[in-house]
C-alpha cells in the first residue's frame, strides 16, 4: 500500500474522532441548556394582581387577590410575590388608598400598612396639607372636578381705594393643584359629575395660608385644568376694565388711567360725595311746614220757594193751562 493512501486514512480517522467529539460537546452543551432552562421555569416568580375592583377604603381581602405568573427578574416596585403577605392576619388588616381595578398590580402604596386605617392623612405626601373650601355647582366647574384632577384657584375680590372708590380684581390665586376630594369622596375612577359643596386640595403649607385667606376676603372659583398639563403660565389681575366690549367699559377705563395719572378723578368724586353730603344736611322750608287739614261746615241748600203755580182747567175736549200767583 502506498504511503499516500495510509495518509489519507490516518487523515479520515483525525477527522472522524473531531466531528464525534465535537457532536457530543454540542448534545452536552444543548442539555445544559435545556436543564437550565427547566429549572428557570420553575423558579418563575409570581405577582399579586386584583382580582376583583376595589375603591378607597375597601378592606384588601383575599378573594379579592390573585396571583399571576411573571417571568422576569425585576418586578414594580412595592409589589407582592403572595397573598399572605398582603392580607396579612385579621388583627392587622389593610385598606385600599387608591383604586385598584382587576388585573392591577397591588403595590405598597396604595394599600396601608398592617393595622392602619385608609384615612385621607394617610394619603398625603410628606409635608403636604389638605384644605377644604365651599363651591357650589358654578364655582365648582358644575360638578366636574374629580379626585386626583388638577386645578387652578381664582380668587375675585372687592379692593378699596384711597379714594373710597371700590374695584374688583380677579387672580390666579393657585394653579395645577390637585383635587384630593370632593365633598367626602376621595374615588379617583368616579366617573360621574355631581354638583358637590367641598373640594380638598393638597398643598403646602404657605399655599394652605393663601387658600384660607383668599377665602375670607373674596370668592374663590376653580377652573380644571388639562391632565397632562403642568406648566406654570403667567397670569396678570383683571379688572372690569379689561372686560371691554361696550363705551362703558372704555369709559371706565380712560376714568381709571386719569385716576392713576394725574389723581383728577378722585377729586371730582370727593367734590360729588361733599356736594351729596351737603344737601342731605340741608332743610328746606317746605318741609318743616305743617299741613293742617281743616274740616268745613258744609249748610244744607233748601230748595226755592216759586212764585207761582199751574192750575189746569178742561173746557169740553181741550185742556186750558193758567198760571196764578201766590200770596207772599
Amino acid at each position: 500500500m502506498r504511503s499516500s493512501t495510509i495518509f489519507s486514512l490516518v487523515i479520515a480517522f483525525v477527522l472522524a474522532g473531531a466531528a464525534v467529539f465535537g457532536m457530543r460537546e454540542y448534545l452536552a452543551d444543548q442539555k445544559a441548556r435545556l436543564l437550565a432552562m427547566g429549572s428557570t421555569k420553575t423558579q418563575e416568580k409570581t405577582l399579586i394582581v386584583a382580582a376583583k375592583p376595589m375603591r378607597f377604603g375597601d378592606r384588601v381581602r383575599p378573594e379579592n387577590l390573585k396571583a399571576i405568573p411573571w417571568p422576569s427578574n425585576e418586578t414594580p416596585a412595592g409589589s407582592f410575590a403572595s397573598i399572605e403577605a398582603v392580607v396579612g392576619d385579621d388583627a392587622q388588616p389593610r385598606y385600599a388608598m387608591a383604586a385598584i381595578d382587576p388585573g392591577e398590580p397591588v403595590l405598597s402604596s396604595k394599600i396601608t400598612g398592617t393595622g392602619e386605617r385608609a384615612t385621607l392623612s394617610a394619603a398625603l405626601d410628606q409635608g403636604m396639607k389638605a384644605v377644604s373650601i365651599r363651591v357650589n355647582d358654578v364655582l365648582g366647574v358644575a360638578g366636574f372636578v374629580r379626585p386626583s384632577d388638577r386645578v387652578d384657584v381664582l380668587l375675585t375680590r372687592l379692593v378699596r381705594g384711597q379714594a373710597g372708590n371700590d374695584q374688583t380684581f380677579v387672580d390666579v390665586l393657585l394653579q395645577g393643584v390637585k383635587v384630593l376630594a370632593v365633598d367626602q369622596t376621595a374615588d379617583e375612577r368616579k366617573d360621574q359629575p355631581s354638583v358637590v359643596k367641598t373640594v380638598t386640595f393638597e398643598v403646602t403649607t404657605d399655599e394652605a395660608q393663601r387658600l384660607t385667606l383668599g377665602a375670607t376676603i373674596g370668592t374663590l372659583s376653580l377652573a380644571l385644568r388639562n391632565i397632562a398639563s403642568s406648566s406654570v403660565e403667567e397670569t396678570r389681575s383683571m379688572t372690569v376694565a379689561d372686560l371691554g366690549g361696550g363705551p362703558m367699559a372704555t369709559a371706565l377705563g380712560k376714568d381709571l388711567a386719569k385716576n392713576a395719572d394725574d389723581g383728577r378723578f378722585d377729586i371730582l368724586e370727593r367734590l360729588v360725595r361733599k356736594v351729596g353730603d351737603d344737601l342731605g344736611k340741608m332743610k328746606t322750608p317746605e318741609s318743616e311746614k305743617q299741613v293742617q287739614i281743616v274740616e268745613r261746615k258744609v249748610e244744607p241748600v233748601l230748595p226755592i220757594e216759586p212764585k207761582w203755580t199751574t192750575v189746569g182747567v178742561w173746557n169740553k175736549t181741550k185742556r186750558e193751562e193758567y198760571r196764578v200767583g201766590l200770596i207772599q
